[in-house]
């Protein structure tokens, strides 16, 4: 057990770091629900490890500071700026997570590369896929409003739907199982605000290609 003192916290913040990764990625290039799905499973792990080693309350802080940036940065135009703020705060957080005797109990090495990972991987990767998701809206951001689409992944309160031939981050505010038909009452941002539809009233529907 003790040789594996060293190892378990930078086996953690891996973990930690590839489930931050997934989440922001699947936040902005919704589908099936695999990402998510990933995704929850790292970040459980990893909070669970708080329960076996020594952390650092105040590393919540940071990390729940990045998750305020990077939820700025679906809803603001300057989401560069806020996805530079949410990759730092949460490389920060997640580096001082895990407490060793004298300090982080991550390897400063490590912590380097994956931060400076983290940083490349919300520029290039959730910044393109951000910013192509909202050019191919550009053109009638709310023509999607009225239409009827189906969910392809539980919505309680928040999941992913298949609408007007694309896959849309929804939410409602009662619980919607996978399958079911939604109407979408408003947009914001990138994400829909949607209700149960049982198709009787009329409404239009927008052909939707497989």
């Amino acid at each position: 057990m003790d040789a594996l003192d060293p190892v378990l916290p930078n086996i953690l913040y891996l973990i930690l770091v590839i489930g931050l990764w997934l989440a922001a990625l699947a936040a902005v290039t919704p589908g099936t629900g695999v990402l998510e799905l990933t995704a929850l499973t790292a970040l459980g792990i990893a909070a669970a490890g708080t329960l076996v080693l020594p952390f650092n309350l105040w590393a919540m802080i940071p990390l729940a500071g990045g998750a305020v940036f990077f939820l700025l940065s679906l809803w603001r135009r300057e989401e560069a700026v806020w996805l530079a703020l949410a990759a730092a705060a949460l490389s920060v957080g997640s580096a001082y997570l895990y407490r060793g005797e004298s300090g982080p109990a991550v390897h400063p090495l490590l912590a380097g590369v994956a931060s400076l990972s983290t940083v490349g991987f919300f520029w290039i990767a959730v910044r393109r896929s951000l910013g192509a998701h909202r050019v191919r809206r550009a053109h009638d951001p709310q023509a999607v409003i009225g239409q009827v689409g189906e969910t392809r992944t539980p919505l309680d309160p928040i999941g992913s739907i298949y609408v007007a031939g694309e896959m849309w981050t929804a939410r409602s505010l009662q619980p919607v199982a996978v399958g079911s038909r939604v109407r979408v009452e408003n947009r914001d941002g990138l994400i829909l605000d949607v209700v149960p539809w049982n198709g009787s009233e009329s409404v239009p529907v927008r052909e939707e290609k497989a």
